[in-house]
């Protein structure tokens, strides 16, 4: 299968076409779901699916090493390729690779003005050129509501797309609800919110909670928890 038809075909397009065309340069989207539930794997797939079709993605990490992200893709990419028979596999793979780029930052020793204009040099490159910036596991619990508006101005000035994740942890009273409480001060600021959900038949479901202000669809999605592929329900 060329990469045209696997990009036609992948559920990625169920996605979109329920998010009025996804996140969309300028705005923000968020995948939150408890720890070990799937969020990392779920991004990454959404990175791998731009990068398939030739467009540039960074995926900005917070841990000090880059090691597992890098796992991450190679299984994803590794599953696409066995589940879709991608032709040209290794060729597919290094372009893919080309198109990539990993930045990792220690939360404790820099700022976003630091983050936001490493990621500013790496776009001015004329050599490389990105559209989708992954943030993976930013620490909303600690951030501030001119945090957001400073990623949603970064954005904006920078044609980007920007996901985050977000770790559930101690929601109380709250767990369950639509938003998550880490993010209900914050909610504002995203245009696509999803939340991952385990059940009892042992799926993880995708949950769109907010659309760009449309009333959110059902997602006919499971995260295929030994595949690490969304894929349809």
């Amino acid at each position: 299968m060329v990469k045209t038809e696997l990009v036609k075909q992948s559920p990625l397009r169920i996605l979109d076409g329920s998010t009025h065309g996804g996140v969309g340069k300028g705005n923000l989207g968020v995948i939150s779901a408890r720890h070990g539930v799937g969020k990392t794997s779920a991004l990454v797939h959404l990175a791998t699916d731009k990068l398939l079709q030739g467009k540039g993605v960074i995926h900005v990490t917070f841990s000090t090493r880059t090691d597992h992200i890098l796992e991450y893709y190679e299984e994803i990419f590794t599953e696409i390729s066995k589940v879709k028979n991608l032709e040209l596999a290794m060729d597919a793979h290094d372009e893919m690779i080309h198109h990539r780029m990993i930045m990792n930052f220690d939360p404790k020793a820099c700022n976003l003005a630091h983050i936001f204009d490493s990621v500013k040099a790496r776009l001015s490159d004329k050599a490389f050129s990105a559209e989708t910036v992954i943030v993976d596991e930013y620490d909303f619990a600690h951030a501030k509501a001119a945090d957001l508006q400073a990623f949603a101005s970064f954005a904006k000035e920078n044609n980007l797309e920007v996901w985050f994740s977000v770790s559930l942890k101690d929601e109380g009273a709250q767990a369950g609800a639509d938003v998550p409480a880490v993010l209900q001060p914050f909610q504002d600021a995203f245009a696509v919110m999803i939340n991952l959900r385990a059940f009892s038949d042992g799926k993880v479901h995708l949950e769109l909670v907010k659309d760009h202000g449309n009333k959110p669809k059902k997602l006919p999605l499971v995260l295929d928890t030994k595949t690490l592929l969304i894929a349809r329900d």
